[in-house]
């Protein structure tokens, strides 16, 4: 079980590390409001008070397609090759682009009010946050034979994917409250190429565990 939450954890951390929307209105906020170094924290209990809900919803709706072996299947291996895609366009992107976080207020789009609403409505805004749950996040779900009728195992999966995330905004958040204002971009560039780089590995365990190890009903 322990796996379940090492590579829960470390999948979100990936994840997080990228530049996104997320990303963005937490060093607003930091910056902006009057104990900012509480803002990644507030940021990512609203993130992942939206992404329990989801879960939920997803475990659920998907009961009877979870009953289906080449449905599980498919979805097994489309997550896994569509981590492997994500992790490379990280690695790409991290070699093509000037990483700096000095942000101005118009730099920021969208809501900018309170913090835990804000990881909700910042979440729910960016489509790519549905698409990769609803295709790589059930992947891992399908891979690990994570089910609503398996809580420990769900708690894990959860309790390691928002750690993964807690990791990286809350130090953010006090980093630029505290008057760093910047990230080194090559210490950031770097950590974004291995995080992809560990994205690639990962989908690749995946895509071949799903064969290996095919998920049961």
């Amino acid at each position: 079980m322990i796996e379940i939450f090492l590579m829960s954890f470390l999948v979100a951390l990936s994840g997080a590390l990228s530049p996104g929307p997320l990303l963005t209105f937490t060093i607003y906020k930091s910056i902006r409001q009057k104990r900012g170094y509480l803002a990644g924290l507030f940021i990512i209990l609203g993130h992942a008070t939206i992404e329990f809900t989801l879960i939920i919803i997803l475990l659920a709706g998907a009961s009877l397609f979870f009953q289906n072996i080449i449905f599980l299947t498919i979805v097994g291996l489309v997550g896994g090759i569509l981590l492997e895609i994500y992790g490379t366009l990280v690695i790409r992107d991290a070699f093509k682009t000037d990483f700096t976080t000095e942000l101005n207020q118009e730099d920021i789009k969208g809501y900018k009010g309170n913090s835990f609403f804000g990881g909700i409505i910042v979440s729910l805004s960016n489509p790519y946050w549905v698409f990769w749950w609803a295709v790589i996040g059930v992947g891992f779900l399908v891979n690990f034979n994570i089910t609503l009728g398996k809580p420990l195992e769900l708690f894990l999966f959860f309790l390691g994917h928002e750690l993964g995330d807690i990791v990286w905004y809350l130090p953010i958040s006090m980093f630029v409250y505290f008057g760093g204002k910047s990230l080194n971009p090559k210490i950031y560039k770097y950590v974004l190429i291995l995080c992809g780089a560990f994205m690639v590995i990962f989908g690749i365990y995946l895509t071949v565990n799903i064969f290996i190890f095919p998920p049961n009903v």
